[in-house]
């Protein structure tokens, strides 16, 4: 293979042969140097002023942290519910007896209600849905918040405290 020799050309001169073209003599006049630091200064005033009343505004309507976040109410006095036996379907029955753990703000609530809606609840149900343990807590759940909503919210918690069935 031939060596090739590099040539490097002038510092000067670019490539393609051309020369630079000269300067202009004049400066070009620039379009209205004094006006556009004016325009930028009104447009910089009227944004500072529109976040200002942006920050005014979210500062006036946002919610406090105290009523944003409600307060988990503390549990109170427990109330004990003597078991009682609750015709299930099929001739069996559970003999059931439950606690109500109630809000600490709340008085003595009247245990006739509650046992009344309890029976209401597990009534006619079979023994295998009672005895799921699954499904046991998902009664339970629901039991609690039906006597939440009977005694106004003063429910916190139900127990078991009894069950069986036969």
């Amino acid at each position: 293979m031939p060596e090739t020799t590099r040539v490097v050309g002038a510092q000067s001169r670019k490539i393609g042969g051309g020369q630079r073209p000269a300067a202009p003599s004049t400066p070009a006049p620039s379009p209205q140097p004094a006006a556009a630091p004016r325009r930028t200064g009104k447009i910089l005033a009227v944004v500072l002023v529109l976040l200002g009343l942006a920050a005014a505004v979210f500062l006036l309507t946002r919610p406090e942290d105290s009523a944003a976040a409600p307060q988990e109410p503390e549990p109170g006095m427990t109330i004990m519910v003597e078991p009682r036996n609750i015709n299930l379907s099929e001739g069996r029955y559970l003999r059931m007896g439950f606690a109500i753990e109630l809000v600490a703000e709340a008085e003595e609530v009247p245990v006739a209600r509650a046992t009344d809606i309890a029976i209401a609840l597990f009534s006619g149900r079979s023994v295998e849905e009672v005895n799921d343990a699954a499904r046991r807590a998902e009664l339970k759940d629901e039991l609690t918040r039906l006597l939440s909503q009977a005694y106004d919210g003063e429910v916190y918690a139900v127990y078991f405290t009894d069950f069986v069935t036969q």
